[in-house]
């Protein structure tokens, strides 16, 4: 399988310079919640980049690089993070909780850990009963692997050879927990011994390492082999959310140890020594990638709320007479009582 590697590099840059802008908009209390993806580009980007167009992803919400490297347009994240009319969900969702349909299949950020494990295996499941060849790529964090939802999940798709590829991203901690106090096993790719799926660790700071992990993954569970788990070993370089700070349980040395395996710094050190990218390339890329992103926050930020009526919408093809009566009842209520402002004070998360 070839591989894009300026797109990557694209993708990996976007990222970040979405991850900023976001940093600083939730800090100015434009948009309620973020969550840092400094550090775990590479996981993210090197996983996505081996997938096909039809494939599914099932994400966790640390992996904004799976949907900017499918071509997801940064003005459809940022309305989520607005949650204004545009936004998918129509704002009845957190944000950072994406979901696409187009261009990739971008399963909904669930916020319960571990849920889309065993959602993701359902699909893979259900795309083998078609016949399909389409596989299912399934992230979570280190702290996933506590979960009921992934045990479930490695059972049913071991017993069943689901096309999917488990995708674990080691970032070292899970919340405030450290992988020390979160398992006493040796990692997590270890795991799937028990359930007999193969797993495999590779350097998440690489990512033509993770990238090649995951074709190879792919390539099995296309052969009809079943799944593989991939444990990318990395680091969240901030808190677990835009509501943590890390720097109370991170000594700062580690810290500054990952610093120096910055994934883009050593991506770009690659593209250089193989003279595909330059520094002046490389600094046009990231000149763009903010502007892109600072356009979006522009485009988003002028666009309304949703209605009240749209609480009643996208749930029916037709909506049912008494469903109808319920929102015209709501819309005349608020008519007559005028617009509702809500509590004051702090986002709750």
């Amino acid at each position: 399988m070839s591989v894009d590697l300026l797109r990557i590099h694209e993708a990996m840059v976007t990222t970040r310079a979405l991850d900023d802008r976001l940093m600083k908009l939730q800090r100015q209390g434009r948009i309620g919640f973020s969550i840092p993806n400094v550090g775990v580009e590479g996981v993210s980007v090197g996983a996505a980049a081996a997938l096909r167009a039809d494939d599914w992803v099932f994400p966790t919400y640390r992996d904004f690089g799976m949907a900017i490297y499918a071509g997801v347009p940064i003005v459809e994240l940022m309305h989520n993070m607005f949650g204004n009319a545009k936004d998918q969900a129509q704002g009845r969702q957190m944000p950072v909780h994406f979901s696409f349909r187009d261009p990739v299949h971008y399963w909904s950020i669930s916020s319960p850990i571990g849920t889309q494990v065993p959602n993701g295996v359902g699909v893979a499941m259900a795309m083998a009963a078609k016949g399909d060849d389409t596989c299912a790529l399934i992230g979570f964090g280190d702290g996933g692997t506590s979960s009921a939802g992934f045990h479930s999940g490695m059972v049913f798709a071991s017993v069943r050879k689901a096309p999917c590829v488990f995708l674990c991203q080691n970032n070292g901690w899970a919340i405030s927990v450290p992988v020390d106090a979160q398992t006493a096993s040796d990692g997590f790719a270890v795991k799937g011994e028990a359930y007999g799926v193969p797993g495999v660790v590779v350097d998440g700071n690489d990512v033509l390492e993770v990238h090649s992990a995951v074709v190879d993954a792919l390539e099995r569970a296309r052969a009809g082999e079943g799944p593989t788990i991939v444990e990318a070993v990395t680091m969240r370089m901030g808190g677990h959310s835009t509501s943590d700070d890390a720097s109370a349980y991170v000594p700062d040395e580690v810290f500054e140890e990952w610093r120096k395996k910055d994934p883009i710094q050593r991506f770009e050190a690659h593209l250089a020594e193989n003279g595909v990218l330059d520094a002046a390339g490389a600094q046009a890329v990231a000149e763009a990638a903010a502007a892109e992103v600072a356009d979006a926050v522009k485009v988003s930020a002028e666009v309304a709320a949703p209605t009240l009526d749209s609480i009643f919408s996208d749930v029916l093809d037709e909506m049912p007479g008494h469903l109808a009566a319920q929102r015209d009842q709501a819309v005349a209520f608020q008519e007559r009582a005028g617009a509702f402002e809500g509590p004051s004070g702090e986002f709750p998360l």
